[in-house]
């Protein structure tokens, strides 16, 4: 069983700065295509960034493109989400997800298997 635990989150000040992580179990995360997500009070799911499985492409969400930056580390089985300027739009819980193989398109929540239990940003004025 592949299990995903988000750590990193908080309240922080717009313009401010966190980092997301997303340890996870077992021996193929370096297979994983990994994602993140986020959910606001009241709106669907949605589509942050992702990265693939050997990290060399990624992909961010028009919303967050230059303030966000997703990257992994195999040796660790973690993923990352620096993020910076945050805004008071940013304010969800931010979820992390795995894609195994065969891979699905990223910016699809149902291409993922496995979901970590979310970490809650807060970003106040």
């Amino acid at each position: 069983q592949v299990q995903l635990v988000e750590s990193g989150g908080g309240l922080v000040q717009a313009g401010g700065s966190l980092r997301l992580s997303c340890a996870v179990s077992g021996r193929t995360f370096s297979s994983y295509a990994m994602g993140w997500f986020r959910q606001a009070p009241g709106k669907e799911r949605e589509f942050v960034a992702a990265i693939s499985w050997n990290g060399r492409s990624t992909y961010a969400a028009d919303s967050v493109k230059g303030r966000f930056t997703i990257s992994r580390n195999n040796a660790r089985n973690t993923v990352y989400l620096q993020m910076n300027n945050l805004k008071l739009e940013d304010t969800a819980v931010y979820y992390c997800a795995a894609d195994v193989p065969p891979y699905s398109e990223y910016y699809y929540s149902n291409a993922y298997d496995y979901w970590g239990q979310g970490t809650q940003v807060t970003v106040s004025s």
